[in-house]
């Protein structure tokens, strides 16, 4: 079984900000695999389904983003599902808007609820999607910056990118990290070459 969690901050006043990203693709994947998020516990909503004739249970933290890892370590244990098993979506600031990279293991890049997150699990072995929204001029107004609605033009990008991180996450489900990594962390430069991604 595959625990697969879209970071974000409850509430219609943060809904639509860059840092729900994990939970608006969250809500699309759930939708395109009939899995329906409405069980409340856990400090989560979530559902359980099938993706690829795998079970996964897709789940959204209720506990605002910097407790995140205490409703995705009581999920975990609960479903008996071990970090390596855990997919968890979230908004990079490290990476441009429109980037989507996955990735095994390493450091929270000064994200606060990944931080939580492995913290609660005790250790880094969980699978990301990052989803890049870019970071602000000033690095003082990054708080203000994730907390903001996504820009008019950026909207008009936002169904392809989060069509493109839901196959990120079907491919991990499916194929494994690796496989999924070599398939979706490049980028197709001018020229048309492929270049791997960070």
């Amino acid at each position: 079984m595959k625990l697969i969690v879209g970071l974000g901050n409850p509430g219609s006043k943060y809904s639509d900000s860059k840092h729900n990203a994990g939970f608006l693709v969250v809500d699309e994947l759930a939708g395109k695999w009939n899995i329906e998020i409405s069980t409340r516990k856990f400090d989560s909503f979530f559902g359980k389904g099938i993706i690829k004739k795998y079970s996964v249970v897709v789940a959204k933290p209720q506990t605002y983003m910097n407790l995140s890892g205490v409703a995705v370590e009581r999920l975990a244990r609960f479903f008996k599902v071990g970090t390596d098993d855990v997919i968890v979506i979230h908004d990079d600031l490290d990476l441009g808007f429109g980037d989507i990279r996955i990735k095994v293991g390493g450091g929270d890049g000064g994200h606060k609820g990944l931080r939580s997150v492995i913290d609660c699990l005790g250790g880094p072995e969980l699978t990301r999607i990052r989803f890049g929204i870019g970071k602000p001029v000033q690095k003082e107004m990054t708080e203000r910056f994730v907390l903001e609605p996504f820009s008019d033009d950026e909207m008009k990008h936002m169904s392809g990118l989060i069509t493109r991180a839901c196959d990120a996450v079907v491919e991990v489900v499916s194929s494994g990290a690796q496989i999924a990594m070599n398939k979706f962390n490049v980028r197709v430069t001018q020229n048309s070459s492929k270049e791997v991604g960070a």
